[in-house]
Formats: structure tokens, C-alpha cells, sequence
């Protein structure tokens, strides 16, 4: 007995080691899995979408500083303005940073990392200095424009002071100092220097002396081209020294070398990646051979667990049929008491439009009777009338008869107009029109409203929505005030006859809120983020309290009196707005008002039961 309890495991024991096994073939399993995610990671596949907008965004950043070069010495060299730069270059450039930022930052480049501040940097400064040079050209093209324009100017001056003036050695002399100065401008402006400078100031000079002894209009017009020139000569400077800053500032050779070290970079991470594939598929043959091992194992349990796999599929599909008949039967009890609520809202809903269509019906009922009684006067007057016509086409009537007839014609025609029968005739027709209007108005509204006409998935204008519910409500709330406050919202796609649904209950409840005495009531539609309508309904009534608000959408919940209300309201109005996709929440604070809130998609989601 001693010997065969020593050769037997004790239970703990046993259990302790099949325990430490599992322990060990998942710690086994994970290195495993560890090494094989590592070698995976280290072989991904380049990004070379990424990589090639990096180099096609440095190429393109190339090909726009060659381009800033080219405009910069044109600018320079043209005398007549340029085309200008694109309008968009602020934009484009912002663009080429957006995208070498985002791919720096998704290649986890050092190299853009390090390179992309300072290019950026030098690129932004080169833009700003652009548009300094460019205003500095304009202001100083401008200014050898005017000093060109005064050419033609000074020369017709001279022309027009020719016969007046006896000493003509002086016009002759003050036109070709006004044309050597001229000449002496342009090529400053080409090629500026202090010696040309002085030259000019040197024949400004002369032109000052020369002033007091020539016409007056000419001396005018030499002082305007002495005010042109000294223009000229105070702003080409200024564009010059910019210009040559400009020289000094190409970004060229820092884009070709972030180009370069870039593509060293990538020709590094390329050979990194195949050096670790040569690793994995290695290392995954290993694994297959071990997975293959492991498999022959598994297929031998699981022969094993088929059986028992049988019997619970069975018990499954037994348990599964007792669910489904459960809950056939719960739908149809549910779907029972929402067209009980459904009834009793179409009930209060057909009773306020009986009333409704009653007002309008008497007026034309009214109407129609009055004019009846007209109608014997009228036909009184079309009798005597045309006995009047018969006896005037006899042509042989006795004239006492036919006066006799004429005056009493006459007298019928004067009781009409003593009575204004024509003028209530109008007024009556114009009533029976209004309440016939009236009666279609709300038949269009109740159409509108049931959507009847429509299919049962459309697209839908929650606006007109809420002002054909309003129209059907209209009798619930004839003592109280509605604001509506309609927003630009697009109509959405849904149910519309549920969704008249939806108002029409909320809008009932916030009537049912504000009691009998008056009101108001806040309609408010909005858009809600991008995807989304929001619907507000509001009221200024009791408000609901703390401790039912997160009972009200609870099927069979009411604060009303028995007999009164089912309590499936709210309930059915949670649950379209649920079956749309969308969502209804709301705030209320007692003594001040309730607001209920309803966010429905534009689209419904593919698993919304619309």
C-alpha cells in the first residue's frame, strides 16, 4: 500500500501541473508571436505613396523657386509690368508645408524632421521679400512712367511758347536738357549707379537755373518733371537693394538637400526591410512546420468535441424556438397597445378637425341660403325684363302698356339697389369662397400631415412637417401662443407619417402641459453638425419633476388621471425616433417649462428599421 501511494500523484499536484503547463505554452506562445509581429513590423512595406508625395512636393517647391528667379529678374529687367505671380501662391505654398508636415510626421522622417523648420523658414522669408520687391518695382516703374510720360508733355510746351518767345536758344536748350534727363533716368533705372546718379542731378540742376527765363507753362513743367525724376530717384534705391537681397536668398540648394539626404534615407530603410525579410520568411517556415504539428493535435480534439458540440446546437435550437415564439408574442401585444395610443391620438386629432371644418361649413351654409333668397328677386327682374325686350321688339306695343311695363322694371331695378342686392351677392359668394378655402386648407393639411399619398421611406421637409401637425392641432391650441423659429435645414429621409407621429405628440403634450389658461409654445429646427437636423418643441408650462423625468419614455408611465392617458406617448415617440437613427433627450425645470429635443440624420444609418 505504501509503494502504490508513492507511485500515484496526489490531485493537487496534478492539477498544479497541468496549470504550469498553460502557463508555459502561453508564455511560449507569446514570444512566438512577439518575434513574428517584430520581424512582420520591421519587413512593412514602405510607404511609397507617402515617400513619393515627399519627393514630388520638394520637386514641385523646386520648380516654384525657379520660378520666383525667373518673375524676380523679369520684374527687374521689363519696363512694362509683368503678369503677376499667381494669386494663389500663398496657398499653394501653405499646401506644399501642409503635405511635407503630414508625411514627415507619418513617415517619422529625422531628416524632414530636422530639414523641413529651416526650409520652411527660409521659404516664407523669400515670399515676404518677394512682395516687398514687388510693391518697391510697381512704386518705382511708376515713377519712370511719369518721367517718360513728361516727354511729349515738355515738347508740346515748347511748341506752344515757340512764337511768343523771342529768346528761342533757351526753349531749344531746356527741351534737350528735359530730354537728355529723360534719356539719363531710363538708364538709371536699368542699370542705377552714383556716377549716373550724379549726371542727373547735374542736369536737374541746370533745369533749376534755366526755370526763371522760360515761359511759365514750360517753367510749370520742367518743375513737374524735376518732382517726377527726384521720384524716381528716391525709390529705385530702395527696390535695388531689395533686389539684390533677393540674389542672396534662393532657397534651391536647401531643397536639394533635403531631396538628397531624403532619398539616402529611403535607399537605408529599403535595404533595412529586405535584410529583415530574408528573417521572416525563415523564421515563418519554422512556424508553419510547428503549426502543421499542432494542428494534427487539434483535429484530434476536435473529433472529440463534435459530439458534444451536437447536443449543445440542440439544446440551442430548442432554447432559440422558445425565445422566438416569446418574443412574436410580445411583439404583437406591443404593436396592440401602439395602435391603441395610435387610435386615441387619431381620436383627439379627428375631433379637432370636426371642429375646425364646422366653422368654415356655416359660412358657407349661411352664405348659400342668403343668396337663395336672392336668387327670387333676380329671377323677378329677369321675367319683368324680358317681358320689357318683347313688347320694344313688337314694335306695335301699346305705349301705356309698355310704360307700364318699363316702370315697373324700373322700379324692381331701383328696390335692388335700395337693398345694395348686388353688393351682398359679392359679400355672400366672397364668404361661401373663404370657408370653402378654409375647409380645403385643412383637408390639405390633414393630407400633408398623414401622407397618405406617399411612400413609406421619402424625403421629407420637417418644416412643412411641424405646419401641416400645427394646422391639425390647431384646436388644442387655440388658447395658447406658438413661436416658430424655423431654420435652413434640408429635408431628410424617413417616414414622414411617423414623424408627423413624433410632433404631433410632443406638440399635444406641451399643450396638455400648459393647462387651459395661455401659453407658449417654442418651435425651434437647426442644424445639427454636419449629418444631422435638431428639432426643439418648448413650453412654459408646470415643468416635469426630478425624480419622473428619467420615467417619462418608459411604456405605461402617465402623471394623468386614470382613464386619461396610456402612457405609451412618449414611449412611441422615443422609439420612431430610435427607429430613424436619431435621438430625443430633454431638460425641464419645475415652475418653468419643458423642452424636448429630437436630432434626427439626413440619411438613415443602413440598420435603422424605417
Amino acid at each position: 500500500m505504501q509503494a502504490t501511494s508513492a507511485a500515484l500523484p496526489s490531485p493537487p499536484r496534478s492539477r498544479m501541473a497541468r496549470s504550469l503547463r498553460r502557463v508555459l505554452l502561453a508564455a511560449i506562445t507569446v514570444v512566438l508571436a512577439a518575434i513574428l509581429g517584430y520581424l512582420y513590423l520591421k519587413t512593412e512595406g514602405a510607404d511609397f505613396k507617402r515617400q513619393n508625395e515627399v519627393l514630388a512636393a520638394l520637386r514641385e517647391l523646386k520648380e516654384f523657386d525657379s520660378r520666383w528667379d525667373v518673375d524676380i529678374l523679369r520684374i527687374h529687367t521689363e519696363v512694362t509690368p509683368p503678369q503677376s505671380l499667381p494669386p494663389d501662391q500663398g496657398a499653394t505654398l501653405a499646401r506644399i508645408e501642409r503635405e511635407l508636415t503630414a508625411a514627415s510626421e507619418a513617415l517619422g522622417s529625422p531628416v524632414l524632421a530636422r530639414g523641413l523648420p529651416d526650409l520652411a523658414a527660409a521659404i516664407s522669408q523669400k515670399a515676404a521679400m518677394l512682395e516687398k520687391f514687388r510693391q518697391a518695382n510697381a512704386v518705382a516703374r511708376q515713377a519712370l512712367a511719369e518721367v517718360v510720360a513728361s516727354d511729349v508733355e515738355i515738347a508740346g510746351l515748347v511748341r506752344g511758347s515757340w512764337r511768343d518767345f523771342r529768346e528761342r536758344e533757351r526753349l531749344v536748350a531746356a527741351e534737350s536738357a528735359s530730354v537728355n534727363l529723360i534719356a539719363e533716368s531710363q538708364r538709371y533705372y536699368f542699370t542705377p549707379s552714383d556716377e549716373r546718379r550724379a549726371v542727373i542731378e547735374s542736369i536737374l540742376a541746370d533745369l533749376r537755373k534755366a526755370g526763371p527765363r522760360v515761359p511759365p507753362a514750360l517753367r510749370s513743367g520742367l518743375e513737374r518733371l524735376d518732382r517726377r525724376v527726384r521720384e524716381l530717384l528716391e525709390t529705385k534705391p530702395a527696390e535695388q537693394a531689395l533686389f539684390a537681397r533677393l540674389n542672396f536668398m534662393t532657397a534651391g540648394p536647401r531643397i536639394d538637400s533635403v531631396t538628397a539626404a531624403f532619398s539616402r534615407e529611403l535607399e537605408a530603410a529599403l535595404l533595412e526591410q529586405e535584410f529583415y525579410r530574408s528573417y521572416l520568411v525563415t523564421y515563418s517556415g519554422a512556424l508553419l512546420i510547428l503549426i502543421g504539428y499542432l494542428a494534427t493535435r487539434l483535429i484530434a480534439s476536435y473529433r472529440l468535441l463534435n459530439i458534444a458540440n451536437e447536443e449543445l446546437e440542440r439544446r440551442v435550437v430548442e432554447r432559440t424556438r422558445e425565445l422566438s415564439e416569446a418574443l412574436k408574442q410580445l411583439k404583437e401585444s406591443e404593436a396592440q397597445l401602439i395602435q391603441s395610443e395610435k387610435m386615441s391620438s387619431l381620436g383627439q386629432m379627428v375631433a379637432g378637425v370636426v371642429h375646425e371644418i364646422n366653422t368654415p361649413l356655416a359660412y358657407v351654409k349661411n352664405s348659400l341660403g342668403s343668396v337663395a333668397g336672392r336668387l327670387q328677386d333676380l329671377a323677378r327682374l329677369a321675367a319683368e325684363t324680358e317681358k320689357l325686350l318683347d313688347l320694344l321688339r313688337s314694335g306695335a306695343a301699346n305705349p301705356q302698356e309698355l310704360a307700364e311695363q318699363f316702370g315697373l322694371t324700373e322700379r324692381l331695378i331701383a328696390q335692388l339697389r335700395a337693398h345694395h342686392a348686388l353688393e351682398e351677392l359679392d359679400a355672400l359668394a366672397k364668404d361661401g369662397l373663404h370657408g370653402i378655402g378654409q375647409i380645403s386648407e385643412i383637408v390639405g393639411n390633414l393630407r400633408n400631415f398623414s401622407r397618405l399619398d406617399r411612400s413609406k421611406v421619402a424625403s421629407f421637409n420637417l418644416n412643412e412637417g411641424l405646419d401641416s401637425t400645427l394646422a391639425i392641432a390647431r384646436h388644442e391650441l387655440k388658447h395658447h401662443t406658438v413661436k416658430k423659429n424655423y431654420g435652413d435645414i434640408p429635408p431628410i429621409t424617413c417616414s414622414p407619417s411617423q414623424i408627423n407621429q413624433v410632433f404631433l405628440n410632443l406638440v399635444n403634450n406641451a399643450a396638455q402641459a400648459l393647462g387651459p389658461g395661455p401659453g407658449e409654445i417654442r418651435i425651434t429646427t437647426r442644424r445639427e453638425g454636419a449629418g444631422h437636423v435638431a428639432v426643439e418643441v418648448a413650453d412654459n408650462g408646470k415643468g416635469i419633476p426630478p425624480e419622473v423625468l428619467p420615467k417619462i419614455f418608459d411604456p405605461f408611465f402617465t402623471t394623468k388621471e386614470v382613464g386619461k392617458g396610456t402612457g405609451l406617448g412618449l414611449s412611441i415617440v422615443y422609439k420612431i425616433v430610435e427607429q430613424h437613427g436619431g435621438s430625443i433627450s430633454v431638460d425641464s425645470s419645475v415652475g418653468v417649462g419643458t423642452r424636448f429635443t429630437v436630432v434626427l440624420p439626413l440619411q438613415p444609418p443602413t440598420s435603422a428599421a424605417v
